[in-house]
């Protein structure tokens, strides 16, 4: 693994370490705060570890499981997010952003505890290297957790839309259920169809985050951050 305090050779990777080092400003020493899922928060957890002293956090809420793992391998307490009264910041990536901060998210089939941390935080950040930034949502494919028993009949409403959904076989989340991701879309109203989606009777959830967007994109350039 790549020290974050120093620059990874691929440009990708340094874009990410922008990203990531530009969120850690935002947190305030002595709180509890909400962790996401993904390669640049990865890159976020490895930099906390090294600031911990500094921080004081008292604990982090996780998305996942892979996440919880994660911090715990850096002695950071993982907090039931049932036991947080207070959860000032949450930091996650996402797979698609847009300006008007609008999200993809669930490349890493962490959507549903995603969105539910997201919606529990006062304050949402997102983190992401300028590949992730489109005008456009949809040309990742977008992910939807599902009911096990109702995959194909979700399926069938999800063709309804326009779309063109694909079993993520041999994915499980850790919620315990299945994946299907969305080809073929261009979501020019992302949180209506949020909420056409997350009507269909079997859906946990989507992985769109239009409703709840983030409050803060910070994108990872090759000459800086840019700040939305």
């Amino acid at each position: 693994m790549n020290n974050p305090s120093t620059p990874a050779s691929d440009p990708a990777q340094q874009r990410k370490q922008r990203a990531a080092r530009a969120a850690l400003a935002q947190v305030r020493a002595g709180t509890i705060l909400g962790v996401g899922t993904g390669s640049t928060v990865n890159v976020l957890i490895d930099l906390l570890a090294l600031e911990l002293g500094k921080l004081q956090l008292r604990g982090a809420v996780s998305s996942s499981e892979a996440s919880t793992a994660r911090l715990r391998s850096h002695g950071i307490e993982v907090l039931d997010l049932n036991d947080v009264d207070d959860l000032p910041l949450y930091i996650d990536g996402a797979d698609e952003a847009t300006r008007e901060r609008a999200l993809i998210k669930g490349g890493g089939a962490a959507l549903t505890r995603e969105k539910i941390v997201a919606a529990a935080a006062e304050r949402f950040v997102c983190i992401i290297d300028d590949s992730k930034l489109v005008d456009t949502l949809g040309r990742f494919p977008l992910p939807v957790e599902v009911i096990p028993m109702a995959r194909t009949h979700v399926a069938r409403h999800l063709q309804q839309l326009g779309g063109r959904p694909v079993w993520r076989e041999g994915v499980i989340t850790d919620n315990g259920n299945h994946i299907l991701d969305v080809h073929g879309l261009t979501i020019v109203d992302p949180r209506s169809l949020e909420s056409a989606i997350d009507h269909i009777v079997g859906v946990v959830t989507v992985g769109l985050f239009a409703r709840r967007s983030a409050d803060l994109l910070i994108v990872g350039t090759a000459a800086g951050i840019d700040q939305i």
